[in-house]
């Protein structure tokens, strides 16, 4: 198995494999590698020619053989010939690309995508597929605590893209808690955010975010998280009765995201250096948001900060029906509320 890093690594290199499997829960690295691979082998005048692009449900009896017999074509311009198959995840019958696989046409650049998961690996057809040296990629899906991590990274390609932006700290946490784990909408979000900027605006804000994706810069996780560590109570409670009643801040995911906080504050808590730098490195956050650890560590002790972790587990519990015979998510969530702050 290849990372995505490596692959598009050597394409770009120009170390191009003759059989590429593009698969996992994650369409937005298939989608890069494809996308590439489909762009920059063949220039245009040769595309007409000798590129081939197919999806998986359009082939007859989902069956690969079709697409194996394109790609033992020669190319008709005399040089590389590319085919790809799209949505190979309606494909049932794969034993031609293991047959493929064992003596693949030297010219010839195969690639499939399959998407929202990947194929048994347990076939013969698989076995000889990996045996043959084929790049077999597979895009996992991030979990809920490297989104932020990875849209801050990505804000980051896209400073040295426009270097004339400037994006507000907050902003990656904002997005991974408002659109979750799907890498291609957050792109799209922040390209929206970029695109649709009024004329003269080159800072990336909460308030931009709010008029031009509908995310509320007002009613999210980490203005609740920024109400506890201040003491508000009020807002407090405005947020998760907003929570309880929207569909789109299911508590399960908000409870991680604070949980998550108050874990790293236990951290911070025991740190020997409390430095922006030293305690940004050692909680790996961005040293912007120390300032959020040092003042919640004044509001709760390492001992209030323990039992607010163990309020956490246990609220997660009743929400997954464990000794909670009739309390709804509005109750859960005042409950904790009052146990954090009081």
């Amino acid at each position: 198995m290849q990372k995505f890093e490596d692959v598009m690594h050597d394409v770009r290199q120009g170390r191009l494999a003759q059989v590429y499997m593009l698969c996992g829960e994650e369409p937005y690295y298939i989608d890069r590698v494809c996308d590439w691979l489909e762009e920059h082998v063949l220039d245009e005048a040769a595309k007409a020619f000798d590129q081939t692009v197919v999806y998986g449900k359009d082939l007859p009896g989902a069956d690969i053989s079709t697409a194996i017999g394109a790609a033992r074509g020669f190319a008709m311009m005399g040089g590389k010939k590319v085919v790809i198959v799209k949505e190979a995840q309606h494909v049932k019958k794969w034993e031609a690309l293991g047959q493929y696989a064992d003596n693949p046409q030297p010219d010839t650049v195969l690639v499939i995508c399959y998407k929202y998961g990947s194929p048994d690996k347990r076939q013969q057809w698989w076995k000889k597929l990996e045996k043959s040296g084929a790049v077999v990629m597979q895009s996992d899906k991030l979990r809920d605590y490297q989104v932020e991590r990875w849209i801050s990274d990505y804000l980051k390609t896209l400073g040295e893209a426009h270097p004339e932006l400037r994006f507000a700290p907050n902003i990656a946490r904002i997005l991974a808690d408002s659109l979750g784990t799907d890498l291609i909408a957050i792109v799209g979000a922040l390209q929206k955010l970029i695109d649709g900027r009024p004329e003269g605006v080159n800072v990336i804000d909460a308030a931009l975010v709010e008029r031009n994706i509908g995310i509320s810069k007002d009613y999210n996780v980490f203005e609740l998280q920024e109400a506890l560590v201040r003491g508000d109570v009020v807002k407090a409670n405005r947020i998760t009765q907003y929570f309880a009643s929207s569909k789109d801040h299911p508590m399960i995911k908000e409870l991680g995201i604070l949980y998550n906080f108050f874990q790293t504050l236990m951290m911070y808590h025991y740190l020997p250096d409390k430095s922006d730098r030293a305690a940004a490195s050692a909680l790996g956050v961005n040293p912007y948001f120390v300032k959020d650890y040092a003042a919640a560590a004044r509001r709760y002790p390492a001992g209030k900060t323990f039992k607010i972790i163990s309020y956490f587990r246990e609220t997660d519990a009743r929400l997954k029906g464990i000794n909670n015979p009739s309390a709804t998510d509005a109750d859960l969530w005042k409950e904790l509320i009052y146990k954090i702050m009081h």
